[in-house]
């Protein structure tokens, strides 16, 4: 009978000498709302991390990872929350990959993440305001504020000859804080904003908006937009009148749906997303390839390293309690010590069971600054032939 126990011992502790354990991670992207296109994208980046760690079988004692997704709705803060809430008190999930867009990840933040030291990261909530909001420590962010959005996007359209733009924006946190940024920018470079105007989402007419734009006038229009709803909208109505033939889309515009709904009617027009190029990406485009879905899809290269992250910072800490691994996820990021990109998940956790630093680049080059948000880089985007092609990295 000893031996029976010794024997089921051995095997419920397995060789690292601890239980395994489920590891839950909650996914919390728009699953339905304005950005629903990005996020099959985003979620399948994410879970594609945790499973990579979970069937190594390094993480801890041998942990299991397994993805819960909820829907944040992108634009619903008291739906974003209940889903956050569900999240953390039913799921029991031990770190948070989301929430997507940066009205609901507010909301999220201080009403679930905060109150329950939940950490979150997000790979897509830019509005600068996140940068100086009291966090606790706990929130993170794949993509770069859009105050820096703003500036690149200035520079862009400078560079075409384009000295005077109109800007219709969603009217919300993600929407009038690119705006603001964009348009200060571009004054300060010698640019003219002719209008900055807010639109609503979920209209069936934006007729009176598109007019309103047209009478400013300008070179072109900056739509600082959702693809799936109202940016698009604007869209529409600009090329149906012929308000506007040159269109700059930042990246929340820019989507298969884009190309998928316009094509060819925008060529000529341009645009730019948080991304970056090197041996990082070029492996995890070949990974998610593999996977089956397209991995340069908005913030799925950065959903992978939310992801990955979380969990390295687990195994550093040697915890999954959230408010003991969230002090190790900037060194992670940073390092020093070996570089670990996507498809080396395996290799990071080893080394950080052996007490050596890594230094996470991931699929995005990851370098967390300030507050726990990525310095980042863009992928200067144009339509050529009714296609998104890349033109260069800034």
């Amino acid at each position: 009978m000893k031996k029976i126990l010794l024997a089921s011992a051995a095997i419920a502790f397995g060789a690292t000498g601890a239980f395994a354990d489920e590891v839950k991670m909650g996914v919390l992207l728009g699953f339905t709302g304005p950005l629903e296109s990005l996020a099959p994208g985003m979620a399948k980046g994410a879970e594609m991390a945790m499973k990579e760690v979970s069937d190594s079988g390094k993480l801890l004692g041998g942990d299991t990872v397994t993805p819960v997704e909820g829907d944040s709705t992108c634009i619903d803060a008291a739906a974003a929350t209940a889903a956050g809430e569900k999240l953390v008190t039913s799921d029991k999930v031990h770190g948070i990959l989301g929430a997507m867009c940066s009205g609901a990840t507010t909301a999220v933040l201080q009403n679930v993440a905060m109150p329950n030291g939940m950490v979150m990261v997000s790979p897509s909530a830019t509005s600068p305001a996140l940068s100086t909001l009291p966090d606790d420590g706990l929130f993170f962010r794949t993509a770069p504020s859009d105050a820096r959005q703003g500036d690149v996007m200035a520079d862009e359209i400078l560079e075409k000859g384009i000295k005077s733009v109109a800007v219709t924006y969603t009217n919300n946190d993600y929407g009038k804080g690119l705006a603001d940024s964009f348009e200060k920018a571009y004054t300060a470079k010698g640019g003219k904003v002719t209008i900055s105007a807010a639109h609503e989402d979920g209209k069936g007419d934006y007729s009176a908006e598109v007019g309103s734009l047209a009478s400013a006038g300008g070179d072109a229009l900056v739509i600082a937009g959702y693809v799936d709803q109202g940016g698009s909208g604007i869209l529409r109505g600009a090329l149906d009148t012929g308000a506007f033939s040159t269109f700059v889309f930042p990246d929340g515009m820019v989507s298969q749906a884009l190309q998928d709904n316009f094509g060819p009617e925008i060529n000529g027009s341009f645009g730019q997303l948080p991304d970056s190029a090197g041996q990082g990406m070029k492996t995890y485009l070949g990974m998610a390839k593999a996977a089956g879905f397209d991995g340069s899809s908005a913030y799925s290269g950065g959903s992978y390293d939310g992801a990955a992250l979380m969990l390295l910072a687990m195994q550093a800490a040697n915890s999954t309690d959230p408010k003991v691994y969230k002090d190790k996820i900037m060194e992670i990021a940073n390092g020093p010590g070996e570089k670990i990109y996507p498809g080396e998940l395996a290799k990071g956790l080893e080394l950080l069971k052996e007490g050596k630093p890594i230094d996470y680049e991931g699929a995005t080059a990851v370098n967390l600054i300030g507050n726990g948000e990525a310095a980042g880089t863009f992928r200067e985007i144009e339509i050529k032939d009714g296609k998104i092609e890349t033109v260069k990295y800034r």
